[in-house]
């Protein structure tokens, strides 16, 4: 099972798994893009193992492409783990204060961010699609956890996962005009004369998101693998078909 590790210390591990031929459905993780739920389940399971957890500790939402966020807590295990009628409904991002818990996103060209504060026991992963990039669903959590929960910005440590490169892309005026109205993206896209298309980086206005919400750039990682050129990346802009990369992260109890 290919995996990006992004973290994997005594307290967290973090990651994103990745298109990998040698397993079912090239190690698909996603209910609602699949051909056969049992095989994604056994992908599932494979993870679950690799984190030597059970998956009955996954927590998973139904991704909307919208702004909204979920405090999960231990009533929440195991939602959407097994069947995608018993996710979390209506929901782009996740956070909690319980160890041993697996939040989960699924991606394929959007952004995943994965995101741990050690002082505050706090994980979370949020989807951001370029729909949720123009509703601010990172800045809006963010702002959340910091307002409300009480986090200092100094705390986080983010990890901006692989996802679809400014390259490839590629948008119409519409999409090019909601960015550009947030005020800040303009620095992240570009206009191809030659296509008349725009070129949107989501990842950096993602990463812009988190630093206006008060985190740092030092705190901020991302991989620059391009789901659609790398062969190990999951691309729906590539086929509409496509299978879904899962973004996790755990805490481990004391």
């Amino acid at each position: 099972m290919t995996t990006n590790t992004y973290v994997n210390t005594d307290k967290f591990i973090a990651g994103m798994t990745m298109k990998d031929e040698a397993e079912l459905e090239h190690n698909n993780m996603a209910l609602h893009a699949c051909e056969n739920p049992n095989h994604i389940v056994e992908n599932r399971k494979k993870l679950a193992t690799f984190l030597q957890c059970e998956l009955s500790d996954f927590v998973c939402a139904n991704q909307t492409h919208s702004d909204h966020f979920h405090r999960v807590t231990l009533e929440n295990k195991g939602q959407g783990a097994r069947q995608m009628d018993t996710a979390i409904a209506d929901t782009d991002a996740l956070y909690t204060y319980e160890p041993n818990l697996v939040l989960c996103s699924f991606t394929a060209d959007c952004v995943p961010v994965i995101f741990y504060n050690e002082t505050q026991n706090l994980i979370g992963v949020i989807h951001s699609g370029w729909q949720g990039t123009v509703k601010e669903v990172t800045l809006k959590l963010f702002e959340h956890l910091i307002q409300v929960e009480q986090c200092k910005p100094s705390d986080f440590h983010v990890q901006i996962g692989a996802a679809l490169s400014q390259e490839k892309f590629e948008v119409d005026e519409d999409v090019y005009v909601k960015f550009k109205s947030l005020g800040y993206a303009e620095d992240f896209m570009y206009h191809n004369k030659d296509t008349d298309k725009y070129h949107i980086d989501n990842q950096l206005t993602v990463r812009r998101q988190c630093e206006l919400a008060g985190i740092s750039a030092e705190q901020i990682m991302i991989d620059q693998t391009c789901t659609f050129i790398n062969q190990n990346g999951f691309s729906y802009r590539e086929n509409k078909k496509s299978g879904r990369h899962l973004a996790f992260i755990t805490r481990k109890s004391d």
